[in-house]
């Protein structure tokens, strides 16, 4: 009993030390916004707060579910005194380095399946070059409007989504068995085989598309819809849903880098520092797995994500420059 309750009060340190750090980053992209820190703050001092901000942001996003890209595109975008667009090939930076630091472990684990992620990525990768393009070719207030609005219906979609560890697929459709979207896979965890197979893919397809598309538009990882699509509509279970959404968002955000590493839009002072602040804080957050609790730094996430989607809106707007 004794064990228990120490667990309990330890798990209580760490995520009030969480909220801590949130609040301490809002505090600090408060102070950033600010014309005369922007002109005060030297170069390496902004390459110091990016690198902060995205370790945070990286610790909370392990546990909670969501990618580093999702979260620090519209942070970054609302509290630094960065252009959007510099923001968003940054943020497409590091939603490939966490997918690509997570993919091999993934492969040889069998959680995550090509045959069922080439068809959807070859597609996805096209519509988020597309997305690029657009999102390029925009004022970037009206980006700002869009991205504050999308991010408010991330944290819709968040707080509302269930998932199915196992769904249940009658009938596989004929185009995922003409695409051999089947297979096997063991669960370590029950230490059996599962096979799987999936439907309705059309419709997958068309949502696989648009999920391309604002990925490039906006330059934020789209784990947050790819795993819903797959497991709840296509029905892969949870655990291969969520390796294999991860090889989905490789190439579709490789793709779109490319786009923006052409028009000028990557800058090293403001990618490299996040990219290595992001997979650091991962490391620590895949490491605080088992002490915090999921479900209450998945709601600090939303917490976050809303506030930063209204500041997103409200810039956009003009009504909190």
């Amino acid at each position: 009993m004794l064990n228990t309750f120490s667990q309990k009060l330890k798990g209580a340190r760490f995520e009030a030390t969480l909220l801590f750090m949130m609040l301490a980053l809002f505090t600090a992209g408060a102070y950033a916004a600010d014309a005369t820190t922007t002109i005060a703050m030297p170069w390496w001092g902004w390459a110091i707060a990016l690198f902060v901000t995205c370790f945070i942001l990286g610790i909370v996003a392990v546990p909670s579910g969501v990618g580093g890209g999702v979260l620090f595109v519209p942070i970054v975008g609302g509290f630094f005194p960065f252009h959007l667009d510099f923001v968003r090939g940054a943020g497409l930076l590091v939603a490939l380095a966490s997918s690509l630091a997570a993919g091999p472990s993934l492969m040889r684990a069998g959680l995550a399946d090509l045959r069922l992620a080439l068809p959807l990525a070859v597609l996805a990768s096209a519509s988020a070059i597309a997305g690029a393009l657009v999102g390029l070719a925009i004022p970037s207030n009206v980006v700002q409007i869009a991205l504050g609005l999308t991010i408010l219906g991330i944290v819709v979609l968040m707080a509302t989504a269930k998932k199915s560890e196992f769904p249940v697929v009658p009938v596989a459709d004929k185009l995922s068995m003409a695409l051999s979207m089947h297979g096997f896979f063991r669960d370590t965890a029950q230490n059996k085989v599962i096979s799987w197979k999936v439907h309705r893919t059309p419709l997958g397809i068309f949502l696989f598309v648009l999920i391309g598309f604002i990925g490039g538009l906006f330059g934020v990882g789209a784990g947050w819809a790819n795993l819903p699509v797959l497991n709840l509509l296509m029905g892969a279970p949870i655990k291969l849903a969520a390796g294999t959404s991860g090889l989905i968002l490789t190439l579709a955000s490789s793709s779109a880098t490319w786009v923006y590493l052409n028009e000028g839009s990557v800058l090293a002072v403001i990618a490299v520092p996040s990219v290595i602040g992001m997979m650091l804080g991962a490391m620590i957050g895949a490491r605080l797995l088992h002490v915090l609790k999921a479900s209450v730094v998945r709601k600090m996430v939303i917490t976050l994500l809303l506030f930063a989607g209204i500041r997103a809106l409200l810039k956009g707007l003009g009504i909190w420059p």
